[in-house]
């Protein structure tokens, strides 16, 4: 039988494959022999190779192909579309073409890291194909990846046509941004397919920002931004002006801000786009939050409310007068909270009219007005004709300022129930808040029923979730020496399904503060929110970390994400 011939020695290949010289191999061989250490470290240290270089004779030693020229220009852009970019770039991997045997057809990939059996796996199963790979440098696994789903973004318009019957294009009314042909200029096409693309993957918002030398485009998904695309400079301008257009702003004004609509009908659904624009150093910086209008409002339970907390809520929204406010940041779901609630008071005996801007969610048998500033239709105009309309119930957008509070605390004790938003960190703030308006603390304690603040946070997703047991100082920070007999903590690890982030979906914490006779008291006196808090807590209020930590031990998010999203002085 003949004798296997032993493989070849790393330092063996690196003189055959690259400029190694060999008194810089013999001095790299001495400094292991004396420190000890890894061949390949010892000589990138010196400066004796490139770090591509050793990748290159690693891979001659273990028998795997290598390819360090890869052609990102002869790479089909069909071939990225249902792969993730979050995901391409966190593995670092890039499909090069496809080829056919025996059995069919084979996906070859270029991957960074060819001892993770996991990526050829999560390749199979979203494209479909049977996968093989090649080893490249990470510098080229990246750049390719860039080059590529942008090539993949350009082309989309072409062929999202297909993807829908005939009968569901609206073709009057809003813009349809399915009706984009092979003959529109190369702009349009672009910016339809970014509203697509937008639309699909449950983005919020979109934001392109411009640099010196590129632009960037990044999307807002449950709460996240992240990099979508960069392109080249010289197209920034075109693409902000057509948006422009779209949103009928002047094109002609780059030095001040300006703000637009723009309604688009994607598949028959109706979507809403809030358009803002500020000048820039390098440009005019343009974000669209995306409102679908045929959304529909989920009830409190679906939404993340603890079956105590709707309870309580639908007690205080059947009262007959009063306020009840919803605080948050921006983004908090505080207008989803409020449809919710109108919802469940919608009958026939109610006159409901709400005042927002815009309407976020249309529901049938209420009345909603938009505010318009360009006619004067503002908050506080739209407030005091609801007032001679004989409503029975009021709701209000966002208190803005003191005349829109005052008539809403006014409407309040005169026999109408309101329901508004306002922009605090938590609960108790809330009445701190309103002084600071100008409202005196006793209309405050007379009006106020209760105040709901929350936050939105990410699910962990339940396909690639890992179950792990949490260090010592994640546990302090949640008040705990030792975790909950029984529970079980998970961290995101990233899957296909949920494009590598380790979260899908997002779910609500919140507290709510019930305003009772002994919180009446304290608002009349003027306290600090400090000690509004503590006396609401001591009366049974569970706050926004105490929400969470729950959401943690019930496995629906994870430690760092309560972490994210909430404040050390919330604990």
């Amino acid at each position: 039988m003949k004798a296997r011939r032993p493989p070849e020695r790393l330092g063996e290949i690196l003189l055959k494959h690259t400029s190694l010289k060999q008194e810089q191999l013999d001095q790299a061989l001495a400094e292991q022999k004396q420190k000890g250490g890894l061949l390949g470290e010892i000589l990138l240290k010196n400066n004796f190779i490139l770090p591509h270089e050793i990748m290159k004779a690693l891979c001659i030693q273990l028998g795997l192909p290598f390819n360090d020229d890869l052609k990102p220009n002869e790479i089909d852009p069909a071939l990225v579309t249902n792969i993730p970019i979050n995901y391409a770039k966190s593995k670092e991997v890039i499909p090069l073409y496809l080829s056919s045997d025996a059995l069919g057809e084979v996906l070859t990939i270029a991957v960074g890291d060819p001892f993770n059996p996991s990526i050829p796996e999560d390749l199979q199963a979203l494209t479909g194909y049977r996968v093989k790979t090649v080893v490249s440098t990470p510098m080229r696994i990246q750049d390719a990846i860039n080059r590529v789903y942008e090539r993949s973004t350009a082309k989309m318009v072409g062929n999202i046509e297909g993807e829908f019957a005939e009968e569901d294009l609206d073709l009057e009314g809003p813009i349809d941004i399915l009706e984009a042909t092979e003959d529109d200029a190369p702009v349009i096409k672009f910016v339809n397919s970014l509203l697509f693309r937008a639309v699909k993957e449950k983005c919020s918002d979109i934001h392109i920002e411009p640099f010196e030398k590129e632009f960037v485009v990044r999307f807002r998904i449950d709460g996240v931004l992240y990099d979508i695309i960069r392109q080249p400079k010289r197209a920034h301008a075109a693409i902000s002006s057509r948006i422009k257009v779209m949103g009928q702003l002047d094109i002609a004004e780059k030095r001040l801000p300006q703000d637009g609509r723009i309604k688009i009908k994607l598949a028959g659904k109706d979507v809403d786009i809030r358009l803002s624009t500020v000048p820039t150093t390098h440009g005019e910086r343009v974000v669209m939050r995306i409102l679908e209008q045929s959304g529909t409002p989920l009830e409190l339970g679906v939404c993340g409310f603890s079956p105590r907390s709707v309870e309580n809520i639908e007690k205080l929204i059947f009262r007959k007068y009063g306020i009840i406010l919803v605080t948050g940041p921006t983004g908090s779901g505080k207008s989803t909270t409020l449809s919710s609630c109108l919802m469940k008071l919608n009958s026939p005996e109610r006159n409901i009219m709400t005042v927002e801007d815009p309407v976020e969610y249309q529901i049938p048998g209420i009345n909603q007005v938009q505010v318009n500033s360009k006619i004067n239709l503002t908050f506080p105009v739209a407030l005091r004709s609801f007032l001679r309309q004989n409503p029975d119930v009021i709701m209000v957008g966002e208190i803005r300022d003191k005349e829109t509070a005052e008539i809403a605390i006014n409407a309040s004790l005169t026999g109408h129930l309101v329901l508004s938003t306002l922009h605090t960190n938590d609960a108790a703030t809330s009445a701190t808040r309103l002084v600071d308006m100008g409202i005196e603390p006793f209309l405050i304690a007379s009006s106020l029923l209760g105040v709901v603040a929350q936050r939105l946070i990410r699910r962990v997703c339940t396909k690639c979730r890992e179950e792990y047991t949490p260090s010592e100082f994640q546990l302090s920070e949640m008040g705990m020496k030792v975790p909950p007999k029984g529970a079980v903590f998970y961290r995101a690890v990233g899957c296909p399904s949920c494009a590598n982030s380790g979260y899908s979906g997002r779910t609500v914490i919140h507290e709510l503060m019930i305003v009772d006779d002994v919180i009446k008291t304290l608002i009349v006196k003027n306290v600090d929110a400090g000690t509004l808090k503590k006396t609401a807590i001591e009366r049974g209020m569970i706050t926004l970390r105490e929400d969470g930590i729950a959401k943690v031990l019930q496995g629906i998010t994870t430690i760092d994400e309560l972490f994210r999203a909430t404040h050390a002085e919330e604990v």
